[in-house]
């Protein structure tokens, strides 16, 4: 029986049909792999995923982590799922080999943790997380650093986490008040508190690494002053013995929606609760430079923006598989033409409405799926790039995408969990199904690693005016090359061609109009609007991207993918004409709103 985890047939499409990844190993940094590697990892992720995360996925979301005031207690199984992926070499894949790393592509990566998000997103939530953290330390710390902390977790023995919103700060980072206060031998001692701290404790690993913001006295105001700090559950000797206990505490944990198997904390630094040499504060290493920690964080955050936007992938596929071997086994009622009472019930597959639903969440889901790889694909070139001009592109790009591959498949992807739901009735709402869960777990990726709000705002305001429209030029230059290759193929696929360049001049003009008006305010008011918009005319270039790619190919995988293709163009394109409309009209009325009025 197939995998109702995700699908490897399209994972092999995507990754070698169409983004030719196995070219990669063409490049020095990954010329010691080959298909055969890359298909090793793919194999053991499906395993793994299988085997070890996707048995206990009910059975952490029913028995979420407690905290009886001294320590927290999860499940067994997280830990036995974390070891697992961790004795299989897995936190480094994309890490240097310098480093311990096996220095895959990210692409490969991200295909591969995608079978173990899709099993269980909640403990693939510690690994996610302790993976940026490494890398971001990597990037940017000491030599000692990479040794006391980096090699540690890439082996499992330490996991990270990320430390940014404060309570009454959230995501205006500007407003945090975390201190770090400096210390004659170089270190730091921080005092104040983070909110909403994904694995910041447990009893799973020998320590947990916190990288934490915060702002050291007398630096400059707003983000300007945040400085990035590595704060240890235990402080570490110079030969990586574990030492005392820092003076980082929980104050509670937070219960969720959904991902309740990962353990979200209230997090105080300095509190007392420990005194590390008898002095009051946490223990914090600066990572990288002074006053320079916000951007040093986007490093790790633009990869957990991908992380999120490729979870959210995960679980609307999830759910999309299980729906779909749902619908082709529960018989119910008679096709509309069937007049005779007497004759068997059909599969609800068979019902026109069904088929909506699940060509729907197919479209959303392997649209999610190439826009998530190939913004993989683009970090690998760009780490990779052969001139200039292929990295300066590549960044563009990226820079671009970034928000959309966050917030559109947390949008779309938690769309196609609902209507993974409605395909099982009342089955998809009682928690004997694994749909229901599916959709809660989903319901946090349009909240975090930035709000979806947020990544419009970032796209608006920054991404799209940045180096004067650059990103956007080049965007177009890319949508424009498919346009042009599915011209030569002819046919539907030009078809096609032609109503993605109609979208792509209206992103263009009404990007162009909203500016030129001189109204910043109005613009900025519907940004939330121009980030769906633009989502689904990108997320339709992925689909055109596809079906030039199964051009020629005869079967019922590629006449699936044509007849997704033309559902999205057909379906949800046409819903951009009147946000565009809105869009070039200004319109005021939610700026204008007032508190009142409600």
């Amino acid at each position: 029986m197939k995998s109702t985890i995700l699908s490897r047939r399209d994972l092999d499409f995507l990754l070698y049909e169409w983004l030719g990844v196995d070219d990669l190993t063409k490049r020095d940094r990954f010329a010691e792999h080959s298909r055969e590697t890359f298909d090793g990892v793919l194999d053991l992720c499906e395993q793994l995923a299988t085997r070890y995360f996707a048995p206990h996925n009910k059975t952490s979301d029913a028995h979420e982590p407690t905290f009886d005031g001294t320590t927290v207690t999860v499940v067994p199984e997280v830990k036995e799922a974390i070891d697992a992926f961790a004795q299989a070499d897995l936190l480094g894949m994309t890490a240097d080999e310098r480093h311990g790393g096996a220095q895959l592509p990210v692409c490969v990566a991200q295909a591969g943790f995608a079978w173990i998000a899709a099993a269980n997103v909640s403990t693939s939530g510690y690994l996610m997380l302790t993976i940026a953290n490494a890398n971001l330390v990597a990037h940017f710390g000491t030599d000692e650093q990479v040794d006391e902390y980096v090699r540690p977790m890439l082996s499992g023995r330490f996991l990270g986490t990320m430390a940014l919103s404060e309570t009454q700060a959230g995501s205006s980072l500007a407003d945090i008040t975390t201190r770090a206060e400096p210390r004659d031998d170089g270190t730091y001692r921080l005092f104040g508190s983070k909110m909403w701290i994904s694995g910041a404790e447990h009893e799973m690993s020998e320590n947990i690494v916190n990288l934490v913001l915060a702002k050291i006295p007398e630096g400059p105001p707003g983000t300007k002053g945040i400085s990035l700090f590595l704060v240890p559950k235990f402080l570490v000797g110079p030969d990586g013995s574990i030492g005392e206990r820092n003076d980082v505490a929980i104050a509670g944990l937070n219960h969720k929606m959904g991902q309740r198997g990962i353990t979200n904390t209230v997090l105080n630094f300095g509190d007392g609760t420990h005194t590390p040499a008898g002095e009051p504060g946490a223990v914090g290493y600066l990572v990288g430079e002074a006053h320079r920690g916000l951007m040093h964080m986007f490093h790790m955050m633009n990869e957990a923006r991908l992380g999120v936007g490729m979870g959210a992938v995960a679980l609307g596929y999830t759910g999309y598989l299980k729906s779909l071997q749902y619908a082709r086994e529960r018989p119910q009622g008679r096709l509309v033409t069937a007049k005779d009472p007497s004759t068997p019930q059909v599969p609800i597959v068979e019902h026109a409405d069904v088929k909506r639903m699940l060509l729907a969440q197919k479209a959303y889901v392997e649209g999610g799926m190439a826009l998530a790889l190939y913004c993989a694909r683009l970090i690998d070139l760009q780490h990779t790039a052969e001139s200039d001009e292929e990295r300066d592109a590549t960044t563009l790009l990226l820079d671009i995408l970034i928000p959309v591959a966050k917030a559109w498949p947390s949008q779309w992807c938690l769309a196609a969990n609902d209507l993974a739901i409605q395909v099982y009735g009342g089955y998809g709402y009682t928690r004997e199904y694994d749909v229901e869960q599916h959709y809660r777990d989903n319901r946090l990726n349009p909240i975090h690693e930035g709000t979806n709000g947020i990544q419009g705002l970032d796209l608006l305001g920054r991404k799209v005016t940045q180096r004067g429209g650059a990103s956007l030029a080049e965007l177009g230059r890319a949508v424009t090359a498919t346009c042009d290759r599915a011209d030569s193929v002819g046919g539907d696929v030009a078809e096609l061609a032609r109503d993605l360049r109609a979208s792509w001049q209206r992103v263009v003009d009404v990007t162009a109009a909203m500016f030129a008006a001189g109204d910043v305010d109005a613009a900025m008011a519907n940004s939330a609007i121009y980030l769906e918009a633009f989502g689904h005319v990108v997320v339709a270039w992925m689909w055109l991207e596809q079906a030039v790619a199964a051009d020629g190919h005869a079967g019922d995988f590629y006449d699936g993918k044509r007849a997704a293709a033309r559902f999205f163009f057909r379906y949800e394109l046409p819903r951009t004409a009147p946000q565009f409309d809105l869009l070039a009209g200004l319109d005021r009325t939610t700026l204008d709103m007032r508190d009142g009025w409600f």
